[in-house]
């Protein structure tokens, strides 16, 4: 067996989430469907460097998988490509030692989240950017974005349903970009793991800080009190982009 890597991208937008499960389309399933077509039939298991939610993309997710025969690696990569369905893309295959694994061996990963703040909303930008209908003062989100960096107990800003115990991440990266137009937010935030939901739940504060609903210096309470309470709304799920995975 040869151990592949290869970093996909996909539109989240008729998945039910990366991660296989009983009812619903996946990313897992539809890439283990086309594996399993390659391999005449032989069951192949992804392994996918972590869950997406229902909804959201990736730029730069990583699998692996184990595959019975080596393989050219472009005939690899175009087989994947151009074999799985039209919302998924593999943008790049690699072979991997056999102690390699896509999710345990992470170091970093960066995602993104877009909101639109256009007003009217943009129709075209509705399943790739969460919409903010309601005012907001972007220089109260920029102060609060550097509270944000640095080792933390982020239990805070982690969605109930977890079942990991350490909530401990260092973000190394939290930043805030406006498009020319100035009607689309671009949210970037970089660290040695995340917690269930915890984008859409950082980037949900943010806009409330930046409506004015919560203070610009709240952050380091809101982190110091380790309530879910605290923090602001979950943003929706069609903003949110795995951008990037980093591995030694």
């Amino acid at each position: 067996m040869t151990r592949y890597k290869a970093i996909i991208a996909y539109d989240g937008t008729h998945f039910n989430g990366f991660q296989k499960q009983p009812n619903g389309r996946t990313v897992q399933e539809e890439m283990e469907k086309t594996l399993k077509k390659m391999a005449n039939g032989k069951e192949i298991t992804v392994f996918g460097s972590g869950r997406t939610d229902a909804g959201v993309h990736a730029m730069g997710q990583v699998i692996h998988f184990d595959y019975p025969e080596e393989r050219p690696l472009e005939r690899m990569r175009f087989a994947l490509d151009t074999q799985s369905s039209e919302d998924i893309a593999v943008k790049a295959v690699e072979i991997v030692s056999d102690d390699f694994h896509a999710r345990y061996l992470v170091k970093e990963k960066t995602y993104q989240f877009r909101v639109d703040i256009g007003k009217p909303r943009s129709p075209f930008r509705r399943h790739y950017a969460s919409y903010f209908p309601y005012p907001l003062d972007l220089s109260k989100i920029q102060r609060a974005l550097p509270d944000l960096i640095g080792t933390h107990d982020f239990t805070s800003f982690c969605a109930s349903g977890s079942s990991i115990e350490d909530k401990v991440r260092t973000i190394y990266e939290a930043k805030m970009e406006v498009n020319e137009a100035g009607d689309e937010l671009l949210f970037t935030f970089r660290g040695n793991g995340f917690l269930y939901k915890m984008i859409r739940i950082l980037v949900g504060t943010l806009l409330k800080i930046g409506n004015g609903r919560l203070s610009e210096d709240s952050i380091p309470e809101i982190i110091a009190k380790k309530d879910r309470n605290a923090a602001g709304p979950t943003a929706h799920p069609e903003g949110l982009y795995l951008y990037e995975v980093v591995y030694d």
